[in-house]
């Protein structure tokens, strides 16, 4: 168990900028560690400072060379940035290859970047569990942007919306039909299309798609429209269109309000993930779970129902 006085100790390291102790304190996260409550403590007259930048899309659309190329042309803005990039976990061992770290090797010198990879471990949605605190932990050693890169499973890939300030959907020519990538809510949660590889055959038909599926969306007046913004990543083309389109988007947030609606809503799910976590780990503890274990076997013989046995539950809790 890590004691107050580590934490505060690590926090001080982390915020002078020493990238072991930001390694340290990203891990207790993961790790759900009992001195987790006194690192978010610590860590909360700094948060709220920090831009969050989502970037989803399928895999092979280029998500990590954009990445890339993002920090790069933010280092030159004199921004300090911080990246998280969430790989799938095996369903068999668990583990991940984390490989996006190599792809910014480039960056891996910069005392102003730190690049973290995360596993997904079995997360749905495209994060790990862990990264809101995560994002927590890089806005209070000082990050300016957050870049959060997720899986890459495609459409069920929503969850990035309630945690980003702003999100980039990354499409690319000749990887199906676009109709179907802004399908099952991808449409919905994009504040920045991005049609990246945009120097292949194709990316006309995709952004003509994209325009036209925005075109038939309905919006009140005010509302965000979001742009479509071709890039070639790998070229470094376009990406201070993406840049300026990112920009846009924060002086709307700010002017409409809708900034702190988002914040707040991200607060609001944490929160009631970490109430919920503590609710299943009293769940666990009581009773070593043999009431659990007792409740289920009833359902399971039709001796009771789960609506009922989760009031039973419940009222044990008490």
């Amino acid at each position: 168990m890590t004691r107050a006085r580590d934490v505060t100790t690590l926090v001080t390291r982390a915020r002078e900028g020493d990238a072991r102790s930001v390694a340290r304190l990203i891990s207790l996260v993961e790790d759900d560690d009992p001195a987790l409550p006194e690192v978010a403590a610590a860590m909360a007259p700094y948060a709220g400072h920090a831009r969050v930048v989502g970037l989803t899309g399928a895999p092979g659309v280029g998500k990590s060379t954009t990445t890339n190329e993002l920090v790069r042309a933010l280092r030159d803005r004199g921004d300090r940035v911080g990246v998280l990039a969430v790989d799938p976990s095996s369903p068999f061992t668990g583990g991940a290859i984390l490989g996006d770290r190599v792809r910014m090797q480039e960056h891996s010198a910069d005392r102003g970047v730190y690049i973290r990879s995360m596993s997904s471990r079995g997360q749905l949605g495209g994060l790990s569990a862990a990264t809101p605190q995560a994002v927590r932990v890089l806005e209070g050693v000082g990050c300016d942007v957050i870049l959060v890169e997720t899986v890459g499973v495609g459409q069920a890939e929503v969850e990035i919306a309630s945690l980003a300030d702003t999100t980039l959907v990354l499409l690319a020519p000749g990887m199906g039909d676009a109709i179907q990538a802004v399908k099952a809510g991808v449409l919905e949660i994009a504040d920045v299309f991005v049609i990246n590889k945009a120097d292949r055959p194709g990316a006309d038909a995709t952004y003509r798609d994209i325009q036209g599926m925005l075109a038939l969306g309905e919006r009140a007046p005010g509302d965000w429209r979001p742009p479509v913004v071709r890039a070639a990543a790998v070229k470094g083309e376009g990406v201070e269109d993406v840049l300026a389109a990112l920009g846009r988007h924060g002086e709307w947030l700010a002017d409409s309000g809708a900034l702190r609606a988002r914040r707040c809503r991200r607060a609001a799910a944490e929160i009631s993930a970490l109430a919920l976590g503590r609710l299943r780990a009293r769940i666990g503890d009581l009773d070593d779970g043999t009431l659990l274990d007792d409740l289920a076997a009833r359902v399971a013989e039709g001796r009771s129902d789960p609506h009922t046995a989760a009031g039973e539950l419940l009222a044990s809790l008490r």
